[in-house]
């Protein structure tokens, strides 16, 4: 499978007309789409919304539109990667280099819809005509423990970089990208939100890795001297963006809450059961002040001044779906 050659001149797409020094190609939807070629939709209605999370509209002609043509690059930049492995390790001499997992970054704000593009993602990258293995990880399970977030009075600093062991996540893409067998990834619950003790998913070499979290493109303070400090990005092959007006990712947040309002947060297990138990207006004003406090301020610190880091960038609109995809120019 490979990509297409990217038009140029007058067969350039309007869209990229004009942007002679952005490093990115942009593509309304429907150009993106053109892109798909031949690349066969292996999904089915029911599987999509097995996928899709709670509420999200991602059907089947999404996938058409979107994923099958990201199916169809993300399999051109798998084989050129492994063909250069295979040359570096020519070039180098080495013979017995185990080959390592191509890993997919996708980052994003919460509400976004990272864990639906995720799920969809795995499950045409499985369906390839090869067969890959391909797992899925995401950073939650990486956050620290609630009781130390309370201790070192982080709680409602949850999700922004300084509430995550960065060390692990660092040792654990580490790990994978040395090839290592039967590598740990410690599990989080959204029910009672927080990481699941002595509980771990096993990544055992797959094929391709998707790595998806809120803050997976965040850079870190250079030392002056130049010593070596290494960024979870670093790990990636190639990284995926899900982007949106901050007013509608605002309202997708609190359209979320007042819904897991009425499901999940009336489980006795839940962490939030208690918002279960309030009206609806003393709901709203608990979703608003959650959202301003916390997840809009996480979001122009630190999610979205990540962006430009990605090599594609998913543009949704006012419907969840996506309207524009940005990708870097090689």
């Amino acid at each position: 499978m490979t990509i297409a050659t990217q038009p140029t001149g007058s067969d350039m797409p309007e869209s990229n007309r004009d942007i002679n020094y952005s490093p990115f190609f942009l593509f309304t939807s429907e150009e993106w789409a053109r892109f798909r070629a031949d690349t066969p939709l292996t999904l089915t209605a029911d599987e999509v919304q097995r996928l899709r999370s709670l509420h999200d509209p991602i059907d089947l002609n999404e996938v058409r539109r979107i994923y099958l043509s990201l199916s169809r690059l993300l399999s051109a930049h798998v084989e050129a990667s492994q063909l250069l492995f295979q040359q570096r390790n020519r070039f180098l001499s080495l013979s017995d280099q185990v080959k390592t997992p191509f890993v997919i970054g996708i980052a994003g704000s919460v509400a976004v819809g990272k864990s639906t593009t995720a799920r969809i993602l795995q499950e045409l990258l499985k369906r390839w005509p090869s067969s890959p293995k391909v797992d899925l990880i995401t950073t939650d399970g990486f956050l620290f423990p609630n009781a130390v977030l309370k201790r070192e009075n982080l709680m409602e600093r949850k999700g922004f970089p300084e509430s995550y062991d960065i060390g692990a996540l660092l040792r654990f893409l580490s790990a994978i990208k040395a090839g290592e067998p039967n590598v740990p990834a410690p599990r989080y619950s959204h029910l009672t939100y927080d990481v699941l003790p002595d509980e771990f998913t096993i990544v055992d070499r797959p094929d391709i890795l998707i790595f998806e979290g809120i803050n997976v493109l965040q850079s870190r303070t250079l030392p002056a001297d130049g010593t070596i400090v290494p960024m979870v990005s670093d790990f990636f092959d190639f990284s995926i963006y899900i982007d949106a007006e901050e007013s509608l990712i605002h309202n997708w947040y609190v359209q979320r809450f007042m819904r897991l309002r009425e499901t999940a947060f009336r489980d006795p297990s839940s962490y939030f059961k208690r918002y279960a138990s309030v009206d609806a207006d003393a709901a709203l004003e608990i979703a608003e002040g959650l959202w301003q406090n916390i997840n809009l301020k996480n979001l122009r610190q630190n999610i979205l001044p990540t962006r430009p880091r990605a090599d594609l960038i998913l543009r949704k609109g006012s419907n969840h779906l996506v309207e524009t995809v940005s990708l870097r120019k090689l």
